[in-house]
């Protein structure tokens, strides 16, 4: 590592409301269940079963989001290039309204 070299860690936290939790999951379990996807039957079972089981629609959302989609938010930057990246979804609470409001960028 060169001691030119600066890492910088970006947290972003975006709430979504779930509006069908069903279609929610059965979109998510469409794709583990795509030949496409890199499972074996027994890790298809597994991931399905998650997801099924999942009221809050966490494991649903969390199969239905691209990891290249994440990596666009600096993809356009060419003065660095991402190392690392990682991704979580659990349920929240609704946001208070006056925090819907706030724009701080601070």
């Amino acid at each position: 590592m060169s001691d030119n070299e600066k890492f910088l860690r970006l947290t972003v936290e975006l709430t979504v409301e779930v509006l069908d939790v069903d279609a929610l999951q059965a979109a998510a379990l469409a794709e583990i269940r795509h030949p496409d996807a890199d499972l074996n039957d027994e890790e298809r079972a597994e991931q399905a079963e998650l997801v099924a089981s999942d009221e809050t629609g966490a494991s649903a959302l969390q199969w239905l989001i691209e990891p290249d989609h994440v990596l666009q938010l600096v993809d356009h930057i060419d003065e660095i290039e991402p190392r690392e990246a990682m991704l979580g979804v659990e349920p929240s609470e609704a946001p208070a309204e006056d925090e819907e409001e706030e724009h701080d960028h601070s």
